[in-house]
């Protein structure tokens, strides 16, 4: 019995965590752990502050483009000040410049395009969502984004082509003939004009509008539509009364953003606006605006202060396009952030 006992001791003494024997392996895998863990963190940091700099590679991209043309326009609003806004004249040869034309080009080619493209995104946007067979909602989607990928050039190329003379000898004369006594369509009819550039906008800027409204759309909860179909509304008021309102943030952000890329439009608006710096109320005058006055003389600029007020016209659009594409996202964000949550 006592050879039994003592033969039992030494087997745990031998299994027990004290026991040398065992020590010695433990401690190795405790370190290969450590290690590892090590290791780890040191990569994780790494990807961090990889991450980190790319992120901070944006904003100081941003941010030099800014400090960029806010200093190479110095000497301009230095000798304008902030009269440079509004003043209209325009006069290379007395070094006498003022972005009042321009930005009145850019706003008014703007908003008539967001007249024109807001009702179509929205109805297409509509169908597409709520009315459009299943088996052609892909591609009537398709399609609609497509619009995005064409080059601003070939709209030019075509509004010269088809849409100029088409305004010129169809639209433009029933416009005066019916809508003069506005005053908004009459004088000489050039074809080229505020209103062609409106149109070849709203063209643009469709498939922004059109896409983000979908999106958007497509977030509002489905017991939504089911709960107003099932007190009996038709599938326009459900439409009317569960789907748009929900989504209005949404698509006003949409909105904004297709006006952030209307401003911004430089080489169709270019082609088929008209090129002169006036301020007309009819929209079949001949027009400017501000990226297209940047395209076409920022090579003839022979003077310094020529140049810097062109570099000028640039910072205002700069700081337009980004408060309007931030404002937009903001919009759009408040709509979308629980989008997730409320499908699930």
């Amino acid at each position: 019995m006592s050879g039994k006992l003592a033969e039992r001791d030494v087997v745990n003494d031998r299994e027990s965590p004290d026991s040398p024997g065992l020590a010695a392996p433990r401690l190795s895998v405790v370190r290969q752990y450590l290690n590892a863990q090590s290791d780890s963190a040191g990569s994780d940091g790494f990807f961090k502050t990889l991450m980190l700099a790319s992120a901070l590679t944006i904003f100081a991209i941003v941010l030099f483009i800014f400090l960029e043309l806010a200093w190479q326009s110095r000497m301009a609003i230095a000798h304008f000040g902030i009269s440079f806004l509004y003043r209209s004249a325009w006069n290379p040869v007395s070094g006498d410049f003022g972005a009042r034309p321009f930005i009145y080009g850019t706003l008014v080619s703007s908003l008539l395009a967001l007249l024109i493209a807001v009702p179509l995104s929205v109805s297409t946007a509509v169908f597409i969502t709520e009315m459009c067979p299943i088996p052609l909602r892909r591609s009537l989607s398709f399609l609609t984004e497509l619009l995005a990928a064409i080059p601003s050039v070939v709209y030019g190329l075509w509004a010269l082509v088809v849409l100029v003379p088409l305004l010129r000898t169809g639209i433009n004369p029933f416009l005066m003939r019916t809508l003069g006594w506005t005053g908004f369509f009459e004088g000489p009819d050039y074809g080229v004009s505020m209103l062609a550039a409106g149109i070849i906008l709203a063209i643009m800027i469709l498939p922004i509008i059109s896409s983000i409204t979908r999106e958007v759309m497509s977030t509002v909860p489905q017991s939504q539509r089911e709960a107003a179909l099932a007190l009996g509304a038709t599938r326009w008021e459900m439409i009317r009364i569960s789907v748009l309102p929900n989504a209005r943030l949404g698509i006003a952000g949409g909105v904004i953003l297709g006006l952030g890329r209307a401003l911004g439009e430089t080489m169709a608006v270019t082609m088929v606006i008209g090129n002169r710096p006036e301020i007309a109320r009819s929209l079949l005058a001949p027009g400017y605006t501000m990226a297209s006055v940047l395209a076409n003389e920022f090579t003839e600029a022979t003077t310094n202060l020529y140049l810097s007020a062109l570099i000028e016209i640039g910072l205002v659009l700069f700081l337009v396009t980004i408060v309007v594409n931030a404002l937009a996202r903001l919009l759009i964000w408040s709509v979308t952030r629980g989008a997730s949550s409320r499908m699930a």
